[in-house]
């Protein structure tokens, strides 16, 4: 009878438990990547826009010696010249010529004053003081009538080049009267070439020489990577930019003038907590990223700093030394379990 009870209270269990009832569901498990927080620099890519021009070094004037009219220009502009070719060729103007038969009166003058200031020493009527003035006046005419006689010489009147070049620019045409130190010409050589690019003043700060310029033309054309050699902090009252400079090596195939972009790294910002750029995910306007301990992963919401283009520094919510999610964080809520990758 007992037996029979207890088959028949196993019967009604069975019969109650039904069908559909399966064991208790496990928590989902997400696969993620993870990444590490760091403690570091954040370094940016600026992009500058600037020109390739001359330096101090790769031009020179050619002026006239002496008030002259311009009898020929032997060298247009534009045309490539050489060493000793010549450019131009000057005449005297009567200016001039006057001022040198004026110097050579008083040379003569000069010379007379102190051939008689010597006979009247040999009298005894004059001292030596009176003699070396004399001689000193003398000495001086001469050496200016030189001078000029030199500088009006056919051979000071014809301007050469003294370097090989162009011709970037003439300062007259034929028959113009030049004062004396007037540029008649400028030449440019190929020589000290040089890249000028603008940049904000406040990120000038941030740059020291010898930083890195990855330079290429207007046509992507020609890149290459020089340093920075020199920094002007002084801001240009148009532009309202500092400017910085490196030298282009000859054969860089780029020209003066040409407009130029480069990119350079600069640091945005130093020793702050960063993460990898792929871990940073976003809730309507809220930073945030899923931190993994102990298999589970947490939401963190960050606020963000300076980014290159794989790292963002935080200002705030981790520090280093964390573990965060870089792949599949899109599919996390908070308090899931996960594995690795």
């Amino acid at each position: 009878m007992t037996k029979n009870l207890a088959l028949a209270t196993c019967l009604v269990v069975a019969a109650c438990a039904g069908p559909n009832d399966e064991p208790k569901a496990r928590d989902p498990v997400a696969l993620v990547a993870l990444g590490a927080t760091e403690r570091g620099a954040i370094a940016t890519t600026l992009t500058l826009y600037g020109v390739a021009e001359h330096g101090a070094r790769g031009r020179y004037v050619l002026s006239a010696p002496v008030e002259a009219s311009l009898s020929r220009i032997a060298a247009p502009v534009g045309a490539a010249v050489q060493r000793g070719q010549v450019i131009a060729e000057l005449t005297p103007s009567p200016t001039s010529q006057l001022a040198l038969a004026k110097a050579t009166a008083e040379q003569r003058a000069a010379d007379e004053a102190y051939a008689r200031a010597r006979r009247l020493r040999s009298d005894g009527l004059i001292g030596d003081a009176e003699v070396e003035t004399t001689r000193a006046a003398a000495a001086g005419a001469d050496a200016t009538v030189v001078s000029l006689t030199r500088t009006m010489a056919a051979a000071s009147l014809t301007l050469r080049a003294t370097a090989p070049g162009y011709v970037d620019s003439l300062g007259a045409g034929p028959g113009v009267l030049v004062p004396a130190g007037t540029p008649v010409a400028t030449i440019t050589t190929h020589d000290d070439l040089r890249a000028r690019f603008g940049i904000d003043p406040a990120n000038a700060r941030k740059l020291d020489t010898g930083a890195r310029l990855k330079i290429s033309t207007a046509y992507g054309g020609t890149v290459l990577t020089v340093p920075i050699l020199s920094i002007d902090p002084v801001v240009d009252p148009q532009t309202r930019l500092a400017a910085v400079y490196a030298a282009l090596p000859e054969g860089s195939g780029i020209g003066a003038g040409e407009t130029l972009t480069a990119d350079v790294a600069i640091t945005a910002a130093s020793d702050v907590v960063t993460i990898p750029y792929a871990a940073l995910l976003d809730d309507a306007g809220q930073p945030y990223v899923f931190v993994v301990q102990e298999g589970v992963a947490h939401r963190r919401d960050v606020e963000t700093g300076a980014a290159s283009t794989t790292r963002i520094a935080l200002t705030k919510g981790l520090e280093a030394g964390a573990a965060v999610v870089i792949e599949g964080g899109t599919a996390l809520d908070d308090g899931m379990q996960v594995r690795t990758r």
